[in-house]
């Protein structure tokens, strides 16, 4: 049953049992009186993590937060994904993330009838029907394969009105461009929710290399203040939390749609972010707190 929440929360699968472990006996404990709305679970290139995922999404269900897989072509056909869907159906699960995905690095397989994110939308309509509440990608910088700001804004549009009923923005850094994004999507005739995607800044080395390839901007005057806390990784931290935990404020003092966290499977800076914006609150933190503690130890 789907809830109403103060934010959403995505993880990826883990790939041993002790990050399985982790996850679901600290992390999403520590997490849970984040009250989110749901909890989406990634898809590795061309379904790489597909059983993975399947196996999160149950456990994670399990343990009573709504779930919502992300789901992408990559080189699977039809069948397999019909199948997928039926699976998902069959666990419960009310929502998806659709996605376009991409093949994994060196595959050879030739492109299939169905890529595009709009395309995998009208997939599952003609599938499921409306069994599914959907959640398509959104780029407030633009994906770094756009032809163009416009034609980006009107893919968006393609894929809501393929049947999607909202959308979660790639991660950025500076406010004003989602802001600057949300206009040009209104004047497009874009109606449904856009929810923002907000990644805390842990480790920057990392950051700035997934940043690099995805095309998200790490704004210069926070590149040229870490670089001053290049000997001093406590006050790097301190200073990321600081930095995320202000764009949020700034999200949700401008009336913006709940935020959807991109975890890292990563309870602390989450549950630090979270209290300081407010998502926590006085007294009701103590069983994230004792699990986040045991998590630490």
């Amino acid at each position: 049953m789907a809830t109403e929440g103060s934010c959403s929360l995505e993880f990826f699968p883990p790939k041993t049992n002790a990050g399985r472990e982790k996850l679901l006996n600290e992390t999403l404990p520590a997490l849970a009186d984040l009250n989110p709305e749901y909890c989406s679970i990634t898809y590795g290139a061309g379904g790489s993590t597909r059983d993975t995922t399947v196996a999160t999404v149950a456990a994670i269900a399990d343990a009573g937060q709504d779930v919502a897989p992300h789901l992408s072509f990559g080189t699977d056909n039809r069948e397999t994904m019909k199948g997928l869907l039926e699976e998902y159906q069959q666990q419960g699960v009310q929502r998806l993330v659709a996605l376009r995905g991409d093949a994994p690095a060196g595959d050879g397989t030739p492109e299939k009838s169905c890529v595009y994110a709009n395309e995998l939308v009208s997939f599952i309509r003609e599938t499921t029907g409306d069994h599914f509440n959907i959640k398509v990608a959104a780029y407030p910088e633009i994906h770094p394969e756009a032809v163009s700001y416009s034609h980006d804004v009107h893919f968006l549009k393609a894929k809501l009105d393929a049947g999607a009923d909202a959308a979660v923005t790639q991660y950025f850094f500076n406010v004003e461009s989602y802001f600057y994004f949300m206009d040009r999507c209104a004047a497009a005739g874009i109606t449904q929710p856009i929810h923002p995607g907000i990644m805390p800044m842990t480790n920057f080395a990392n950051l700035m290399r997934f940043s690099t390839a995805c095309g998200a901007e790490v704004p210069r005057w926070i590149r040229q203040r870490m670089a001053d806390f290049a000997e001093d990784p406590d006050s790097a931290y301190k200073f990321g939390i600081e930095v995320v935990s202000q764009l949020c404020s700034t999200l949700i003092d401008s009336g913006a749609p709940p935020i959807h966290f991109y975890t890292m499977n990563q309870a602390e800076p989450m549950r630090t972010i979270a209290r300081n914006i407010g998502l926590l609150k006085g007294g009701d933190n103590h069983a994230g707190d004792q699990a986040l503690q045991r998590s630490v130890a």
